[in-house]
């Protein structure tokens, strides 16, 4: 099922009207970047974390558009009865269109830009100290990306765990 796009500026017109802009992006996501008005209802919690009824327009929005195109049938569930509507772009598009965000840069980065720095800081250490150094440090580069893999197979990311408990990581109010 996919659901019918809405530009950001058909969007504002909407959101004037009462529609609800709903932010389906992770928590940590949202408290270091989202549209004014926005809810942060994370994708994992639906469709119990949205209240929604008959008559009421719901647009979801993510970062790019894509996690939102993906769910589709699961957010229209989610916003059944309700009319829902996807923000074309997401975040990125809304800001293409000129319109502001609220940005908190005191929060910490998302946890998984956090992984894929950290994991191409290490893949990078293990390539050039294994030509510079010791060929042993390739074993570095292994050991990460069989660790991403299995992320990906297995959806258990122990990199992400481990940074999600970083002194960095605690939210500032």
């Amino acid at each position: 099922m996919s659901l019918p796009l809405i530009s950001p500026r058909q969007a504002t017109t909407r959101i004037a009207e009462g529609a609800k802009l709903i932010d389906i992006r992770d928590a940590d996501e949202y408290a270091r970047e989202h549209i004014s008005g926005a809810h942060s209802v994370p994708l994992d919690t639906l469709p119990g974390g949205l209240q929604a009824h008959a008559g009421e327009t719901v647009i979801f929005h993510c970062q790019s558009g894509t996690r939102t195109s993906n769910n589709a049938t699961r957010l229209a569930q989610a916003a059944s009865p309700a009319q829902a509507l996807l923000l074309e772009g997401g975040i990125q598009g809304w800001k293409q269109a000129g319109f502001e965000t609220l940005e908190d840069k005191a929060q910490p980065l998302p946890l998984m830009r956090q992984v894929q720095i950290a994991a191409g800081l290490l893949i990078l250490c293990g390539v050039v100290l294994g030509y510079s150094v010791s060929s042993g440090f390739f074993l570095l580069s292994g050991f990460v990306g069989a660790g991403l893999l299995f992320a990906g197979v297995s959806g258990y990311c122990g990199m992400a765990r481990l940074l999600k408990v970083m002194p960095w990581n605690r939210p500032t109010s």
